[in-house]
């Protein structure tokens, strides 16, 4: 996973701590550019691009394609919204704001929380995969994983945020190394595929045509979240009414194209089994098309950007929930801030506890599962946030809108129902639709009681009362 806040400095913690920190300004629009790249370009959506061509080639294409429309429509939406509320840039905000207090903590789980649980597990396990296959036996499982975990734990709590000080130079590495690989691929420009290879990718329109396509999109959604990841930053860009909007907008067609790219040069050179069934499909196709040599390379890339990905989520979704326990919406203790650094230290160990449960009950089949968890539960969020516009625009029509959604209510009501009938057909096989909403479902069912019980005993507020 990579879909995560690349700086958690930017989401609003509560005065003590926010007073503590120096301000940021002047974000300009290549590093916000870089920003919302840097959220997809991670192992989970290099390998979810990989498995989805193997599992449907021409057919994944076009989901695909489905899912970068439905990924413009939360553009417009989150835009809108971000800059009607520039002084939290929340998802809490702005639900609390429209719906009331128990969507806004739902919505914040199932975008944030769950995501971060199941996706950053997914990540961690890839990690013991590339380890394994580099260095077969050398290392015990789930040792290094858990390593990072702890490390960047305590690196947060300590306020060392090294990571996101250079997540630009680690996001343009990314795309380069994949620009590189498929430009490469798809032009032939390195190694000629391997003797007797016969590419197998389905290139037919049958999967197309008979609509079976669709249970791509989810898969293929994951590559496209988390853009909305610069609005907590809007207090430290350049031009936020500008900028914000277009970097969302130009960030997800640079990832399209590049994914596009990425996936044609694979049919190449990888087959369907080795695309469906290899662990590191991403490191068979740098191997495939340039040699061993460069193994070595792509793993430490991937490394570093699992790393990256641990961190900022540890920075960025424990101050949302602390922002959360200051409205009264999450417990207590997530606000309690560390004496001397002013982090919220029992927000980050509650945040890593969770993400580190999946990690250690489940095995590397469960990857592609856990992605589509999480992109599953990321689909209620972006439900919740096209609602919240619906909301305010007909309960506060005269309210300030510095962006207002281009051809409202389309792009909402294509986002409503798209996301919602993805989330119905969430992905290739029933048994593996079966498993994702056990998972799912499972974690929002317990979310929703606990968020239900604590806003009328805790909050006494009654559910959908909204704040405006």
């Amino acid at each position: 996973m990579n879909k995560s806040s690349p700086n958690g400095a930017g989401l609003a913690l509560p005065a003590s701590a926010d007073a503590a920190r120096p301000a940021r300004k002047g974000i300009g629009f290549a590093t916000m550019i870089a920003i919302c790249i840097g959220v997809v370009v991670v192992q989970g959506a290099m390998m979810s691009a990989l498995q989805g061509m193997g599992l449907g080639g021409l057919s994944f294409l076009a989901a695909f394609a489905v899912a970068f429309v439905l990924a413009q429509c939360y553009v417009q939406s989150f835009s809108e919204l971000a800059l009607m509320f520039p002084q939290a840039g929340t998802l809490a905000t702005y639900t609390q704001k429209a719906l009331g207090h128990f969507p806004a903590i739902v919505a914040v789980f199932a975008g944030y929380v769950i995501v971060a649980m199941f996706g950053l597990s997914a990540e961690l396990l890839l990690v013991d995969a590339i380890l394994d296959k580099l260095f077969p036996g050398v290392f015990p499982a789930t040792l290094v994983p858990l390593g990072i975990l702890v490390v960047l734990t305590l690196l947060n709590i300590l306020g060392t945020d090294v990571f996101a000080r250079v997540q630009n130079f680690f996001t343009f590495a990314m795309v380069a190394a994949l620009l590189l690989v498929g430009v490469s691929a798809v032009g032939g420009l390195a190694e000629p595929p391997a003797a007797g290879f016969v590419a197998d990718v389905d290139w037919s329109w049958a999967g197309v045509l008979d609509g079976s396509f669709f249970g791509l999109v989810t898969l293929a959604m994951w590559l496209l979240v988390g853009a909305e990841f610069i609005c907590p930053l809007i207090g430290e860009v350049r031009r936020p009414e500008r900028n914000i909007p277009r970097s969302m907008m130009l960030s997800l067609t640079i990832t399209f194209s590049l994914f596009v790219v990425f996936c044609i040069g694979a049919s190449r050179y990888l087959s369907v089994q080795t695309l469906t069934t290899s662990p590191l499909p991403y490191l068979d196709y740098v191997f495939a098309v340039f040699g061993k040599g460069a193994v070595i390379i792509a793993t430490v890339m991937a490394l570093t950007a699992t790393c990256s990905t641990v961190n900022t989520v540890l920075a960025a979704v424990p101050r949302m929930l602390c922002g959360m326990a200051e409205n009264g919406q999450a417990f207590p203790q997530m606000k309690v801030l560390h004496k001397r650094f002013g982090t919220p230290w029992m927000a980050i160990v509650f945040v890593a506890i969770i993400i580190a449960l999946p990690f250690l009950l489940m095995g590397p089949d469960s990857i592609i599962t856990l992605l589509i968890a999480a992109s599953t539960s990321w689909l209620l969020a972006y439900i919740i946030a096209h609602l919240d516009v619906i909301v305010l625009r007909r309960r506060h029509p005269q309210m300030p809108r510095p962006y207002r959604s281009a051809f409202y209510p389309l792009p909402q009501l294509v986002g409503i129902l798209g996301m919602g009938y993805i989330a119905l057909n969430n992905s290739p096989s029933a048994e593996m639709t079966q498993t994702v909403y056990l998972y799912t479902g499972a974690v929002l069912l317990v979310v929703g009681l606990i968020a239900a019980l604590w806003v009328k005993l805790v909050m006494k507020r009654k559910l959908f009362e909204p704040d405006i």
